[in-house]
């Protein structure tokens, strides 16, 4: 179980910033919560003849910078509080990069594994049914995450055209190039995280050629940061899962790791590598720890053990409240999540521009605006780090909410 309620974690950031800044106490008033909360029962034929329920969601949580945006699950863990949090990180996230959105997440409480491709694809199609009246192009534009792939997009965007009666390719991101989805946009968000690293790295006169990284995860996230960072000269010494670590000193070969990926679905049975604890991995003596799975990854337990000099965050809501004051007191640098995982959102909402213009960029001019995005970002958010003497992540919200703060403040909201 969480530590800390993760709505009530996030609502503790935005009062802080709120604070912060001097805001009227109606601002945070008008974040504090979602706007708007989807709560479905789903049911779906399974190929057994039987009709099984499942329980979706959809949280909006701020439509005054334009449409929301966020992706949905498919996890047996999905409940209220994890999707209403996470729409609200996904504001925040959107206005640290500076793109026109507000924020949003969903998802089915299922367990993918058990689901034939039939099911998954009927699961699919009736959630697309059950949230139609909520979402669009100019309301809700969903993505993928955790569980979710372009194909499911490919099905999500394919009964909405079916509901109004016409093609809406930009009902929702991730989806497969020929069915208008973004080139780039699958390595889009462990470029993100790389580029932060490549940046901390910087900042700190580490030498990225020389620097070892551990990954937690090997998923989209953690697979393309790895395969990035590589690039860059960095090794990368371990990667985790939830019930293996795979190590070397040396730096793991991250080619053969991405290619027994691609052949077995997880390198947890990757051969011929050194195997540790997870106690082991996060006391590493490394100079970057990426935790790119799920949240609360890093919590009061995990956190005394970490030697790493920086953490940057790949997944969402990694580390617990008591795990970051733990952290600052060591010394250890956190780039937050609103900013390092930020890559995939932007070249999501690249997608739903060519979408609306028909118009569409190659892959390099994607990978340039998204670089550019994410360095302005990442300085904007490293210069009021040291200018207000907060936290990396308190910077990243400050960042954030100046900015919905000014739109709030124009649309005359307050």
């Amino acid at each position: 179980m969480p530590e800390t309620n993760l709505v009530e974690s996030v609502q503790k950031e935005i009062k802080l910033a709120c604070d912060k800044l001097g805001l009227d106490k109606s601002y945070y008033e008008l974040l504090k919560e979602p706007e708007k909360v989807l709560v479905v029962q789903i049911p779906v034929k399974m190929d057994d003849g039987s009709v099984k329920m499942f329980t979706g969601y959809r949280s909006q949580h701020c439509s005054f910078m334009g449409p929301v945006k966020g992706g949905f699950r498919y996890h047996p863990d999905v409940c209220l509080d994890e999707v209403k949090s996470l729409s609200m990180w996904m504001t925040f996230k959107c206005n640290v990069v500076g793109i026109p959105y507000g924020g949003a997440k969903g998802g089915v409480c299922c367990n993918p594994a058990e689901l034939s491709k039939g099911e998954l694809e009927r699961l699919t199609r009736g959630y697309v049914r059950a949230i139609s009246s909520i979402i669009g192009p100019e309301k809700d534009i969903p993505a993928p995450d955790v569980n979710t792939n372009p194909q499911i997009m490919a099905w999500f965007m394919d009964e909405f055209s079916k509901l109004k009666g016409y093609t809406v390719p930009g009902v929702v991101t991730g989806k497969p190039v020929p069915l208008g989805g973004s080139l780039g946009r699958t390595q889009a968000t462990g470029y993100g995280v790389t580029v932060v690293i490549k940046k901390a790295c910087e900042k700190l006169n580490l030498d990225m050629s020389k620097i070892k990284i551990a990954l937690q995860g090997f998923g989209n996230v953690g697979g393309y940061t790895a395969l990035f960072c590589k690039e860059l000269g960095a090794k990368i010494v371990a990667v985790a899962g939830k019930d293996y670590v795979l190590y070397d000193e040396n730096g793991l070969d991250v080619e053969k790791l991405f290619d027994y990926k691609a052949k077995y679905g997880s390198v947890k049975n990757y051969p011929e590598v050194k195997r540790i604890s997870l106690d082991e991995f996060w006391a590493l003596d490394v100079d970057v720890l990426v935790p790119s799975a799920l949240e609360n990854a890093i919590d009061k337990d995990v956190a005394p053990k970490i030697k790493a000099k920086v953490i940057v965050e790949g997944a969402n809501g990694p580390t617990t409240p008591e795990a970051d004051k733990i952290l600052e007191e060591k010394g250890i640098l956190v780039f937050p999540d609103i900013l390092s995982n930020a890559g995939g959102v932007t070249v999501s909402y690249f997608e739903w521009v060519q979408n609306l213009m028909n118009f569409y960029w190659t892959e390099e001019e994607v990978i340039q605006r998204l670089d550019s995005l994410m360095v302005k970002a990442f300085d904007n958010v490293y210069d009021m780090h040291c200018s207000l003497n907060v936290t990396l992540r308190q910077a990243a919200y400050l960042a954030a909410i100046n900015r919905i703060s000014e739109t709030i403040r124009l649309r005359g909201l307050i």
